[in-house]
């Protein structure tokens, strides 16, 4: 493949393909960036940026924008950047000439601290996680509209439990809808969680041990059976067995891996 292209922008955390372009959301800089793919796989340049704008009240980690996810929606039609920094979600489009447009922000509770998000698979529901408060975010999506509606929230540790130093990574959702699970670092867990048929009310079944230390990343096997935690500071994969009926993971095995960030099913 070609050489190495710049995003244009500093520290990126998550990427995406996207009406034949790779974009990327970059934390530090605050800022979604555009790279053609060309036809061999490899990207041209140079990168089309869309910068973030703003802040939120945590001055610690929200002195300004901080771009940590972006993705497609369902439809494939808009992308979707959600900012640690502003405390919302931006819905953007790409121009003909890959530069992202911005369509609408979406704000969240300031100081919640978004990080990722993910979609249920009838595409009219969008949860966002959480990083600086444990919790989940329920939206409504639509895709006519492009419109993202926060509906309410749901704490992802038990009341008893104070969530201090406990920073939520990733969340995923069953193919079938019915489940969510979200990794806890800090806690060290995954958080179970119940859906119900119109995808609005999350409740919180339980939670489990991850298995390891700060687990970074949650993947959810394309078969929906097996719950996969990348524990970056104990340097391993914890795999779970899912209980088709509760939804609860049960330990089946880890393998090393140094400084585990990621599982990606190919």
């Amino acid at each position: 493949l070609g050489p190495a292209v710049p995003v244009g922008g500093a520290d990126p955390t998550h990427l995406t393909l996207f009406d034949g372009h790779l974009v990327t959301a970059n934390y530090s800089s605050g800022s979604v960036s555009s790279l053609p793919v060309r036809a061999d796989g490899s990207l041209g340049g140079p990168a089309r940026v869309l910068t973030h704008e703003g802040s939120g009240p945590q001055t610690d980690r929200q002195e300004g924008p901080h771009a940590h996810a972006v993705l497609p929606d369902p439809a494939g039609h808009r992308l979707l950047s959600v900012d640690l920094g502003t405390d919302s979600v931006r819905v953007c489009t790409l121009g003909a000439d890959g530069t992202p447009a911005l369509c609408d922000e979406v704000r969240l509770r300031p100081g919640s601290g978004p990080r990722h998000l993910a979609f249920h698979p009838r595409g009219d529901r969008a949860y966002v996680i959480n990083e600086l408060d444990p919790t989940v975010t329920v939206c409504r999506w639509d895709a006519g509209r492009g419109a993202l509606t926060p509906r309410g929230e749901t704490r992802l540790l038990p009341d008893a439990v104070v969530p201090t130093a406990t920073f939520p990574s990733e969340l995923v959702i069953s193919p079938d809808g019915r489940f969510a699970w979200a990794a806890n670092r800090g806690h060290d867990s995954l958080s179970v969680l119940a859906l119900d048929a119109t995808g609005d009310p999350v409740r919180l079944v339980t939670t489990v041990p991850c298995g390891g230390h700060w687990p970074r990343d949650l993947t959810l096997h394309p078969d929906g059976r097996h719950l996969y935690a990348a524990n970056e500071r104990s340097g391993d994969v914890t795999w779970f067995a899912v209980d088709p009926e509760t939804g609860i993971p049960v330990r089946g095995g880890a393998i090393e891996a140094p400084a585990a960030s990621c599982v990606v099913f190919a």
